[in-house]
């Protein structure tokens, strides 16, 4: 197979130009959340390149999860905890978003639409403590987790997802489900996710400790938050 009809067999190709957030919002009526930052007259943030891709980068390789024994919980300063099989999970409410993706490694795949259960939504179930300003997201992937602040986690474009234009997400993008916060780079949106902490103090996750930044804005800054 040669090197491009390889790339256009690939069901991620983007062979068409991002759609305006404007278009995306007619076409679907009320039935999808518009990312904000899709609304921006340039969409790229600083320092950032457009890929027509879908690039595969993680930090151990794609884990091997059980469908079966997947389990979601959620704990920490909250009135409810909760364990989710996949079934259950998959019968809360849902949404899709309309969003960008942005690699801290300087790629962007704009023109997404994720489809999932809304972070929001997760928190109304759980009761999410007053005194809770931190999340600590742990993924499948050897122990590997990430920190955000809870306005980030807790925007209107930001989700538990389990699809993404359509099509279940494959297990090297991140499937059964993953999180998206469209709104940080893209490593604060967990692969693998298995549980959330909420909590009153932030702590630095895999990347962090080794010197990502703790927030991860791609838009603040003349280079974005990547770094510490």
């Amino acid at each position: 197979m040669s090197f491009l009809s390889g790339m256009f067999n690939d069901p991620y190709y983007q062979r068409a130009d991002p759609r305006p957030s404007e278009r995306v919002e007619e076409e679907n009526s009320e039935n999808i959340i518009i990312s904000p930052d899709t609304r921006r007259e340039r969409r790229l943030p600083p320092g950032q390149s457009r890929t027509r891709k879908w690039p595969v980068l993680d930090a151990h390789g794609t884990p091997d999860v059980d469908l079966a024994t997947w389990r979601f919980d959620v704990d920490g300063l909250v009135e409810n905890g909760q364990s989710w099989t996949l079934d259950e999970f998959m019968k809360l409410s849902s949404v899709r978003v309309y969003a960008d993706f942005h690699c801290v490694t300087r790629w962007s795949r704009l023109d997404n639409v994720w489809g999932g259960v809304p972070t929001r939504e997760v928190a109304r179930v759980v009761a999410v403590k007053p005194e809770a300003k931190f999340v600590s997201a742990a993924a499948h992937d050897y122990g590997w987790t990430t920190n955000l602040p809870i306005e980030y986690f807790l925007a209107e474009d930001s989700l538990i997802a389990w699809s993404h234009d359509g099509r279940p997400i494959l297990p090297e993008h991140g499937g059964p489900v993953r999180l998206i916060v469209p709104q940080l780079y893209a490593w604060k949106s967990a692969k693998w996710i298995k549980s959330l902490t909420f909590l009153a103090e932030d702590q630095a996750g895999y990347w962090e400790k080794g010197g990502y930044h703790m927030r991860g804005n791609p838009w603040n800054g003349g280079d974005g938050e990547r770094f510490r």
